[in-house]
């Protein structure tokens, strides 16, 4: 169902994990999609490939979101290649996971300029062409450790995530009356990669356990729910929070 159809999308951290998920349910429903990567690009290259052969158009972009410089251009690389910007997702983000005696400042400081600033940036860069689109919708994916304490480490993490949703917040009123809504998204525990040196362990049973649904969640299940809120679905939604935690929250 091509409910997105003639949008155009820009995914940051898109080549992998939760990020390409979103790519992948963005072009599903019909969205043309650019999406950024910072690392190596072969995943990047297999993504659009495989989004090209399915009759999609994706562009990939290299692109620290921690620069300036660097999300100026890949918004007006993105905006040239598709000819504008309807949807903006905010996804790129690494983790800290030392408490705040073993954190260094330097690790402090990476993990806050691309959780928290990268979003901060995006959205600045992304600001016009969002208005022009008429209907213009940005989603910044925070995490349940933006709201709750979590295990009491990774402080930068939460720092940063606690901050993209009361940034989130701040920008949907900043922007209602331009037609832009702006929305975050709060995943808990989600199936990708990064969890792979948990596996069978004690931590991945801490995780399940402590999620009421008793499972980890799928990557298209976040994807699903920035779908939704990027559609005129939710034409009517702006400065929520949206938790695809499996109840986690609610404990």
């Amino acid at each position: 169902m091509n409910v997105l159809s003639e949008r155009r999308a820009l995914v940051t951290g898109g080549s992998r994990g939760i990020g390409a998920a979103i790519v992948r349910r963005l072009a599903t429903d019909g969205a043309k999609v650019a999406f950024t990567y910072a690392a190596s690009r072969a995943p990047a290259d297999q993504l659009r490939s495989e989004i090209s052969e399915q009759g999609g158009t994706a562009v990939s972009i290299k692109a620290d979101s921690a620069d300036a410089e660097q999300v100026s251009a890949a918004v007006d690389e993105a905006v040239s290649q598709l000819g504008g910007l309807d949807i903006l997702v905010n996804n790129a983000g690494i983790a800290d996971l030392a408490g705040i005696e073993e954190t260094s400042l330097a690790d402090w400081r990476r993990t806050i300029e691309i959780d928290q600033t990268g979003v901060f940036l995006g959205m600045k860069a992304a600001a016009a062409a969002l208005a022009a689109s008429g209907h213009g919708s940005v989603i910044n994916i925070s995490s349940v450790f933006g709201t709750s304490g979590g295990f009491g480490t990774s402080p930068a993490y939460h720092a940063a995530k606690g901050a993209v949703r009361t940034l989130t917040k701040n920008i949907a009123l900043h922007w209602a009356g331009r037609g832009v809504r702006v929305n975050s998204v709060h995943p808990g525990f989600i199936d990708t990669p990064i969890l792979d040196p948990a596996r069978g362990t004690s931590a991945e049973h801490a995780m399940t356990s402590l999620t009421p649904l008793g499972r980890l969640g799928q990557p298209a299940e976040i994807a699903a729910g920035v779908a939704y809120l990027a559609s005129d679905d939710a034409s009517f939604v702006t400065g929520l929070e949206l938790y695809i935690d499996g109840g986690y929250v609610a404990r």
